[in-house]
């Protein structure tokens, strides 16, 4: 033990914050509300062990399978919209043809920096039936102004654009880092071998950006079940687009149901772990093919 310590001591200690802080802010926690989503708690008073309660409680609740709906359509709007926007924007800012792209960069990256609180309640202004600017330019080409967030229907909708918004900045730079270290003599080979633009942005650009992509869809995925600010600032009528996220704060931190919202939380852990999971089995599966 004294020879382990001597060689390895100081490799131990410089590692040590790590696992301290994932003990202490992560996995204590996440003890904790696995043990509260078992218990009827207000938060004052004594717990009282309920067993699966919580969890047969979700079952007949129409707010849980509402925020459960909108949340997975958040994940695959999201994962679209976002990894779509992002490769293209990338592309863009990576061509030669493209004049003043230190500014552009700058340009796109800003949205990431801003408060999303902040960006919140501008959407909300954007999006607001009588004075936002969204139905002043759907009534320059003779639409009727639309209830964006105070309709059932609409109301996810102002979500998806901030959301979509507010993650591609980041992902551009991931995806522009890729693209940047793709050699450039394999697009001289295409074009003397007489391949399209197309061609080979299918046979090379994307190829070469399979890490990546893998990378930028699993953290999407957590970002979008995670999903709270855009849901709570854009507030829709009822349970119309509310998040798993923000059902957990409604219920724990609102209506001071501890045990109801840990157990919304679990069950957003087991779902991100499984997506998670199913998404690099597939990957090591295309691996192997």
């Amino acid at each position: 033990m004294k020879r382990f310590w001597r060689k390895y001591g100081f490799a131990v200690l410089a590692i040590s914050p790590f696992f301290i802080q994932f003990f202490i802010f992560q996995l204590a926690p996440t003890a904790a509300t696995i043990w509260l989503s078992f218990q009827k708690w207000n938060g004052m008073s004594e717990p009282q062990f309920i067993g699966l309660g919580n969890y047969r409680a979700m079952l007949t609740d129409y707010q849980f399978l509402d925020a459960l709906r909108n949340t997975a359509i958040y994940w695959l709007v999201g994962v679209v919209g976002v990894l779509s926007l992002s490769l293209l924007l990338a592309c863009m800012l990576n061509s030669k043809l493209l004049r003043g792209r230190r500014f552009f960069k700058t340009a796109v990256f800003l949205p990431y920096v801003c408060a999303s609180i902040a960006v919140g309640l501008i959407f909300g202004m954007l999006f607001d039936q009588n004075a936002g600017l969204i139905n002043a330019i759907l009534g320059l080409a003779g639409t009727d102004p639309q209830p964006w967030l105070t309709s059932s229907r609409l109301a996810r909708i102002p979500v998806h654009a901030l959301f979509i918004w507010r993650m591609t900045p980041w992902y551009v730079l991931i995806y522009l880092s890729g693209l940047l270290g793709i050699p450039g003599e394999y697009y001289e080979a295409a074009t003397v071998d007489g391949a399209s633009g197309i061609q080979q942005f299918f046979r090379i650009t994307l190829p070469q950006l399979g890490n990546i992509s893998f990378f930028c869809m699993v953290t999407v995925t957590v970002d979008a079940w995670k999903i709270f600010n855009e849901s709570y600032t854009l507030a829709g009528p009822g349970s119309s687009n509310m998040s798993l996220f923000q059902l957990m704060y409604v219920n724990a931190f609102q209506i001071f149901k501890m045990g109801y919202g840990s157990a919304v939380g679990v069950v957003l852990i087991v779902i991100l772990l499984a997506l998670s999971l199913v998404q690099f089995y597939v990957r090591h599966r295309r691996r192997e093919l």
